[in-house]
């Protein structure tokens, strides 16, 4: 599961500490995980650890749309991404994810190889959600990169991007990187 910054705001910290308190106390045995989360969730003012990350929070600065006229998807794939070219969350609808692919595909050199943990390093430094097994594995399987056998070695693929793709990654390299 990728793990996302979740802000929480304590008005007064002591009387969080003394909820807090209070719930583990009256705890009958070391809470879980689960357990321990809700507790956090309630002594911050909130019913549980879900209404918590229910609540409306601020989300990071969206990549700005390039002057040039570009399809709507090609704009809303723009908006996964923050304002300085990193994946910024994983789009639900699988034609957005297959175009934000291209803006970490154009982040590899084609000639070289690389090893699973300089492939992990590229893609943690280009997306801000935490989950680059899903990248890398999407990255494979839509034939981006390729892989040995062992998964030992992967290359980037040539391949050839549609306008789309092609107007995704001339924003992206507009943000200055």
């Amino acid at each position: 599961m990728p793990r996302e910054a979740l802000p929480l705001v304590v008005d007064d910290l002591s009387t969080f500490a003394k909820s807090l308190r209070t719930q583990l106390l009256a705890h009958p045995a070391t809470p879980g995980h689960q357990t321990l989360l809700n507790m956090v969730a309630r002594a911050a003012g909130h019913r549980n650890l879900q209404a918590l990350m229910a609540r409306p929070h601020p989300r990071p600065a969206a990549a700005p749309v390039p002057e040039e006229p570009v399809s709507e998807l090609v704009r809303r794939t723009l908006h996964q991404f923050d304002t300085d070219g990193r994946l910024a969350r994983l789009p639900a609808r699988r034609a957005l994810q297959a175009l934000a692919l291209w803006g970490l595909w154009m982040r590899f050199d084609a000639k070289r190889p690389y090893r699973e943990r300089e492939i992990n390093k590229i893609l943690n430094a280009w997306h801000t959600f935490g989950d680059h097994c899903t990248l890398r594995r999407d990255l494979v399987t839509q034939g981006f990169l390729a892989r040995t056998a062992d998964s030992a070695v992967y290359t980037r693929l040539p391949a050839r991007p549609d306008a789309d793709g092609m107007a995704l990654m001339r924003a992206l390299r507009q943000l200055g990187r």
